[in-house]
């Protein structure tokens, strides 16, 4: 063995066994506390069952033993499985009995929400999806990195093309941070398909990683999204962003050594072009949404929660949890919250606030999850009371004068072990959890 594949192993084993990388870097730092106590709600659900969110979990998805192959293999992750959780997910999102049925619900809502009939899917109307390629660098993947579940990205695919009728030309899959990729686990499988709808997808990347059938995405100059600092300058998006009238967002189950968490809120850090401050690259807001800011403060991510042309247009908010990782730069590791087992978790909602209060309980109730630290909440404090927020911020990503509404309900559960939110426990306000443990089939 090479010294640099000698240190990959290393790596790899501290990461799938422990996850002791991050604090070698540091002393510890006291865990997140939340500032308010359990079943306390703000803010205003949404959804066709406001503020509910779905979480699948399956154990049969996941047999990785840490060093057979990679996680993402299909002997490792059993995609039969997965497609089961997705299905799940959606009827149990929307309370309807089939596939088909979801998905003409989450369509209607989203655009009775939005005052644009009572309307579903038209063929034509673009959908753009939004994944997490922080760690995705190279077509071939790095043993033991957290990256997307292959299985995942084509599971949401096939319910687009195959259930709710979406030509595969309508839809696109883009992730645009400078050096980051789409790399080939995910690629090759959707492309593998020869059906025409799935070599139709688009795949859209920043212009230097455009090979190999990556799309190049280009800046739209005609649609700002605006920061309500005035110190933060405007970002723009990829014109297959701007062009769609419906996002999905599939995030990933993570700390971050930043931002406390990076879930689907901060996903949307890997879509933004700065022209004048690096190119495709979000360090420009990195000091606005770190969890280091009191509690209180200004936060970034609420404007790109509210943005018309990305949360405005979320469809569905999706975060795969089936191989979470330490944090952001590190390595998949099994939960001890699981048993010392894989996550093993899809989680579904079409409110982002939620769904971001959700995973933040999970990943603060595992020992492993060492980054989880600071104030990572506050965003989903500014979110939930976006009208009147705590920090006092006029919140009007539009510039037109319109202050956001809430966009969502954040609150935190009861208990680790019962994970009961105030919906569950009766209460008419707050979020509902929807546990499914094992996914039954779907149609």
């Amino acid at each position: 063995m090479n010294s640099i594949s000698a240190v990959l192993a290393a790596l790899l084993l501290v990461g799938v066994s422990g996850g002791a990388l991050a604090q070698r870097s540091g002393p510890p730092q006291e865990p997140f506390k939340p500032s308010e106590g359990p079943n306390r709600p703000m803010g205003v659900g949404k959804g066709i069952h406001p503020g509910r969110v779905v979480w699948v979990h399956d154990p049969d998805a996941t047999s990785w033993d840490g060093k057979t192959g990679n996680w993402w293999d299909d002997a490792n992750t059993d995609a039969r499985v997965v497609d089961r959780m997705m299905s799940a997910a959606l009827r149990s999102l929307t309370a309807r009995q089939s596939d088909k049925e979801a998905w003409e619900a989450l369509f209607r809502y989203f655009n009775q929400a939005r005052n644009l009939g009572n309307a579903g899917y038209r063929r034509g109307e673009k959908i753009a999806i939004k994944i997490n390629g922080n760690q995705d660098r190279e077509a071939e993947w790095s043993p033991g990195r957290g990256l997307p579940s292959p299985q995942v990205v084509y599971a949401v695919l096939a319910q687009l093309i195959n259930v709710a009728g979406v030509p595969g030309e309508d839809i696109s899959v883009y992730e645009v941070t400078r050096g980051r990729y789409i790399g080939d686990p995910i690629y090759k499988r959707v492309r593998a398909n020869p059906n025409p709808n799935f070599q139709a997808v688009r795949f859209v990347v920043e212009p230097a990683m455009a090979r190999d059938g990556r799309m190049a995405a280009a800046w739209d100059k005609d649609n700002p999204v605006r920061f309500s600092d005035p110190d933060v300058a405007a970002a723009y998006l990829p014109q297959n962003v701007t062009g769609s009238k419906y996002l999905i967002n599939l995030a990933l189950l993570r700390a971050h050594t930043l931002n406390g968490v990076t879930l689907t809120a901060k996903n949307l850090y890997g879509g933004l072009y700065f022209p004048n401050n690096g190119g495709w690259v979000p360090q420009a807001l990195h000091r606005y949404g770190a969890a280091s800011r009191p509690m209180g403060s200004y936060n970034c991510l609420v404007d790109l929660l509210g943005s018309r042309q990305l949360g405005g247009k979320t469809l569905l908010y999706l975060i795969d949890g089936l191989y979470p990782t330490e944090h952001n730069e590190g390595f998949v590791m099994r939960f001890l919250s699981f048993g010392d087992d894989w996550a093993s978790s899809l989680f579904a909602a079409q409110d982002p606030v939620a769904i971001d209060s959700v995973a933040l309980d999970f990943l603060r109730n595992e020992p492993r999850a060492t980054r989880v630290r600071g104030n990572p909440d506050n965003y989903l404090h500014e979110a939930a009371l976006a009208g009147n927020p705590p920090s006092g911020t006029v919140y009007d990503p539009e510039k037109d004068g319109a202050r956001l509404a809430s966009l969502g309900v954040h609150e935190h559960w009861n208990n680790a072990t019962e994970k009961k939110y105030s919906r569950n426990l009766g209460k008419t306000e707050g979020i509902e959890l929807v546990a499914v443990e094992k996914a039954g089939g779907g149609k």
